[in-house]
């Protein structure tokens, strides 16, 4: 399988077309913390349902499975957990992108996500807070320790630059303060 960069295989197609999103998940909890082996890309996307076919312009090569318009509006139209994927044929990197709708965390995130430069391009990556938010939540639902890892990874690299007022406040809206304690160690 040829070797492929992720951010450049899905997130300069959405950088051309000037996307509001932000990088997540792995990708981003291994941009604040530490690397690990990944073939997907989590991106937090905006888009109105009625600007469907935009996206899948974005990914209108043979070398994209994009799902149709008509799917895409429909999960975009969700006001919450609104979701496709899109798969890079050559390679078999996916992106599973999730449409903000009006999801409090994400609606928080996007306007305080950071221009980060990565390799030749910059691209926008949810704040650390938000990250460690997300995966406490993907922990707590699936009960997956890579979630833990990349939590601890990121406050190991992070310590100083999360806003930990803001970071309470996110877990106490989730209900995650139980979770934060159990994997943060804070009393």
């Amino acid at each position: 399988m040829p070797e492929a960069d992720l951010l450049a295989v899905f997130v300069d197609p959405l950088e051309r077309l000037g996307f509001r999103y932000m990088v997540t998940g792995s990708v981003a909890a291994m941009l604040y913390g530490e690397p690990r082996l990944t073939n997907d890309v989590d991106i937090v996307l905006e888009l109105d349902p009625a600007a469907a076919q935009k996206l899948t312009q974005a990914f209108a090569s043979d070398d994209f499975d994009c799902p149709q318009e008509d799917e895409i509006r429909i999960e975009s139209a969700r006001p919450s957990r609104g979701h496709v994927n899109v798969l890079h044929i050559p390679t078999a990197l996916k992106a599973d992108i999730y449409f903000a709708g009006d999801e409090w965390l994400h609606r928080w995130a996007l306007p305080r996500s950071r221009a980060l430069p990565v390799g030749p391009r910059t691209i926008r990556i949810a704040p650390p807070e938000y990250v460690v938010v997300r995966k406490l939540a993907f922990f707590r639902e699936g009960g997956s320790t890579k979630h833990v890892r990349d939590v601890r990874a990121l406050l190991a690299a992070r310590k100083d630059d999360l806003d930990y007022a803001t970071l309470r406040t996110l877990l106490a809206r989730e209900g995650l303060v139980d979770v934060w304690r159990e994997v943060s160690g804070e009393k």
